[in-house]
Protein backbone atom coordinates (compact mmCIF):
# COMPACT_ATOMS: atom_id res chain seq x y z
CA UNK A 1 0.00 0.00 0.00
CA UNK A 2 1.14 3.66 -0.97
CA UNK A 3 -1.03 6.59 0.08
CA UNK A 4 -0.44 9.94 -1.02
CA UNK A 5 -2.94 12.02 1.95
CA UNK A 6 -4.28 15.62 0.46
CA UNK A 7 -5.32 18.37 2.16
CA UNK A 8 -7.67 20.32 -0.33
CA UNK A 9 -8.07 24.14 -0.61
CA UNK A 10 -8.95 25.86 -3.25
CA UNK A 11 -5.49 27.68 -3.17
CA UNK A 12 -3.20 25.12 -2.58
CA UNK A 13 -3.40 20.85 -1.88
CA UNK A 14 -1.42 19.74 0.94
CA UNK A 15 0.35 16.46 0.15
CA UNK A 16 2.12 13.52 2.56
CA UNK A 17 3.23 10.41 1.47
CA UNK A 18 3.04 7.00 3.22
CA UNK A 19 3.06 2.87 2.94
CA UNK A 20 3.16 0.04 4.96
CA UNK A 21 5.66 0.86 7.05
CA UNK A 22 2.83 3.32 8.89
CA UNK A 23 5.04 6.89 8.68
CA UNK A 24 3.93 9.76 6.72
CA UNK A 25 6.34 12.08 5.76
CA UNK A 26 5.37 15.50 3.89
CA UNK A 27 5.94 16.14 0.57
CA UNK A 28 5.90 19.52 -1.49
CA UNK A 29 2.17 21.33 -1.42
CA UNK A 30 0.24 21.93 -4.89
CA UNK A 31 0.70 25.56 -5.79
CA UNK A 32 0.19 25.41 -8.98
CA UNK A 33 -1.62 28.60 -11.10
CA UNK A 34 -4.49 27.09 -12.80
CA UNK A 35 -6.52 23.62 -11.83
CA UNK A 36 -5.15 21.66 -15.25
CA UNK A 37 -1.78 22.49 -13.46
CA UNK A 38 -2.77 21.21 -10.41
CA UNK A 39 -4.01 17.73 -11.36
CA UNK A 40 -1.01 17.51 -13.65
CA UNK A 41 1.03 17.82 -10.45
CA UNK A 42 -0.72 15.14 -8.47
CA UNK A 43 -0.81 12.94 -11.35
CA UNK A 44 3.08 13.00 -11.31
CA UNK A 45 3.16 12.51 -7.85
CA UNK A 46 0.60 9.14 -8.33
CA UNK A 47 2.84 7.93 -11.28
CA UNK A 48 6.36 8.44 -9.88
CA UNK A 49 5.18 7.21 -6.59
CA UNK A 50 2.71 4.24 -7.89
CA UNK A 51 0.43 5.14 -5.25
CA UNK A 52 -2.24 2.59 -4.06
CA UNK A 53 -4.73 4.56 -2.25
CA UNK A 54 -6.13 8.10 -1.63
CA UNK A 55 -6.64 9.83 1.69
CA UNK A 56 -8.35 13.14 1.39
CA UNK A 57 -8.96 14.66 4.73
CA UNK A 58 -12.64 16.17 5.23
CA UNK A 59 -14.32 18.94 6.81
CA UNK A 60 -16.25 17.80 9.90
CA UNK A 61 -17.26 20.09 12.47
CA UNK A 62 -16.44 19.75 15.96
CA UNK A 63 -20.09 17.95 16.65
CA UNK A 64 -19.42 15.86 13.89
CA UNK A 65 -21.08 17.37 11.54
CA UNK A 66 -20.12 17.67 8.05
CA UNK A 67 -18.36 21.02 7.68
CA UNK A 68 -19.64 23.56 4.84
CA UNK A 69 -16.67 22.86 2.84
CA UNK A 70 -17.61 19.42 2.51
CA UNK A 71 -19.33 19.71 -0.69
CA UNK A 72 -15.88 21.13 -2.20
CA UNK A 73 -13.91 18.14 -0.87
CA UNK A 74 -16.82 16.01 -2.43
CA UNK A 75 -16.27 17.18 -6.03
CA UNK A 76 -12.54 17.01 -5.49
CA UNK A 77 -12.99 13.29 -4.45
CA UNK A 78 -15.25 12.43 -7.42
CA UNK A 79 -12.48 13.85 -9.64
CA UNK A 80 -10.08 12.07 -7.70
CA UNK A 81 -12.16 9.28 -8.91
CA UNK A 82 -12.72 9.84 -12.04
CA UNK A 83 -9.43 10.64 -13.00
CA UNK A 84 -7.21 8.13 -11.23
CA UNK A 85 -9.79 5.37 -10.62
CA UNK A 86 -8.11 4.74 -7.26
CA UNK A 87 -9.46 3.61 -3.35
CA UNK A 88 -10.03 7.29 -1.73
CA UNK A 89 -10.47 7.25 1.98
CA UNK A 90 -11.97 10.31 3.72
CA UNK A 91 -10.23 10.99 6.81
CA UNK A 92 -11.41 13.47 9.84
CA UNK A 93 -9.13 16.94 9.02
CA UNK A 94 -11.05 18.36 12.04
CA UNK A 95 -7.94 20.60 13.73
CA UNK A 96 -5.50 19.27 11.35
CA UNK A 97 -4.55 22.80 9.73
CA UNK A 98 -4.49 24.54 13.72
CA UNK A 99 -2.44 21.25 14.91
CA UNK A 100 0.01 21.85 11.77
CA UNK A 101 0.55 25.81 12.15
CA UNK A 102 1.74 25.39 15.61
CA UNK A 103 4.41 23.52 14.98
CA UNK A 104 5.67 26.63 13.24
CA UNK A 105 6.97 29.33 15.47
CA UNK A 106 4.20 32.59 15.38
CA UNK A 107 6.71 34.81 13.64
CA UNK A 108 7.40 32.40 10.64
CA UNK A 109 3.87 31.94 10.10
CA UNK A 110 2.84 34.94 7.74
CA UNK A 111 6.12 33.59 6.11
CA UNK A 112 5.33 30.38 5.17
CA UNK A 113 1.55 30.77 4.55
CA UNK A 114 1.34 30.59 1.16
CA UNK A 115 4.57 28.65 0.73
CA UNK A 116 2.09 25.16 1.26
CA UNK A 117 4.13 24.36 4.17
CA UNK A 118 1.32 24.21 6.74
CA UNK A 119 -0.85 22.66 4.18
CA UNK A 120 1.31 19.47 3.37
CA UNK A 121 1.68 19.26 7.43
CA UNK A 122 -2.16 19.13 7.53
CA UNK A 123 -1.62 16.52 4.97
CA UNK A 124 0.59 14.55 6.93
CA UNK A 125 -1.50 14.43 9.85
CA UNK A 126 -4.54 13.40 7.98
CA UNK A 127 -2.36 10.69 6.60
CA UNK A 128 -0.94 9.06 9.70
CA UNK A 129 -4.40 8.89 11.04
CA UNK A 130 -5.11 6.65 8.41
CA UNK A 131 -2.03 4.75 8.61
CA UNK A 132 -2.33 4.80 12.37
CA UNK A 133 -5.88 3.42 11.66
CA UNK A 134 -4.55 0.42 9.43
CA UNK A 135 -0.96 -0.18 11.02
CA UNK A 136 -1.87 0.03 14.66
CA UNK A 137 1.85 0.19 16.45
CA UNK A 138 2.62 -2.59 17.98
CA UNK A 139 3.83 -2.95 21.60
CA UNK A 140 6.91 -5.16 22.19
CA UNK A 141 6.42 -8.19 24.22
CA UNK A 142 7.56 -7.90 28.14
Amino acid sequence: MRCLGLDYGTKRIGLAYGDEVGVATPLPAVLDATSAMHWARIADVIRQRRITDLVVGYPYNMDGSVGFKAAEVDAFVEELTARFQLPVHRVDETLTSYAAESTISKKDRRDVRGSGVIDSRAATIILQDFLDQKFPPTLPEA
